[in-house]
């Protein structure tokens, strides 16, 4: 799909700010009104603009537990669909919060979410490993975001400048 320098400007700035109001949007891109919220129902419509999402630090908020995982899957890819048909099946689980596929030393990489480790443990070892394409599974337990999306976290306002005493 071949996009106007308007409708990748619009992309770019949703990307980075999706609460940005429509009037402020046209006045960046330079459109009026009523174009910019045409070109925000045309990329919603070809699905390019998918969805509108915050992104929150989660480590900052009292009695939240949770344990986010990626998990490295080795997969048989199935004559016809190659691994379509499996990664199908492993992103309707609730748990699953991205999957991708990747090239290196294994297929496919699911980020997924739990309550705790040893939920996380019980999808992997009940729902995913029992999978007849899963071949292998790694599993690796996110211990600190310092970065999500482009967003930061943590900054800190340390005072950079150089100590000079007598």
């Amino acid at each position: 799909m071949q996009l106007s320098e308007k409708e990748l400007e619009v992309l770019e700035i949703l990307e980075k700010d999706a609460r940005i109001s429509t009037q402020d949007l046209s006045k960046m891109v330079g459109v009026e009104i009523e174009e910019a919220e045409q070109m925000m129902h045309k990329l919603q419509d070809l699905k390019i603009l998918v969805r509108h999402t915050s992104i929150v630090d989660w480590s900052k908020v009292d009695d939240h537990e949770g344990v986010t995982a990626m998990i490295d899957v080795k997969v048989t890819p199935k004559r016809g669909v190659g691994f379509d048909e499996i990664a199908e099946r492993i992103y309707r689980f609730k748990e699953v919060k991205s999957l991708y596929l990747m090239s290196g030393a294994y297929d496919l990489s699911v980020i997924i979410e739990g309550k705790s480790m040893n939920e996380v443990a019980r999808f992997v070892s009940q729902k995913l490993s029992t999978l007849d394409s899963v071949l292998s599974t790694t599993t690796h337990f996110i211990l600190k975001k310092y970065k999500h999306d482009g967003t930061i976290f943590e900054q800190t306002d340390d005072d950079k400048r150089i100590v000079v005493s007598p």
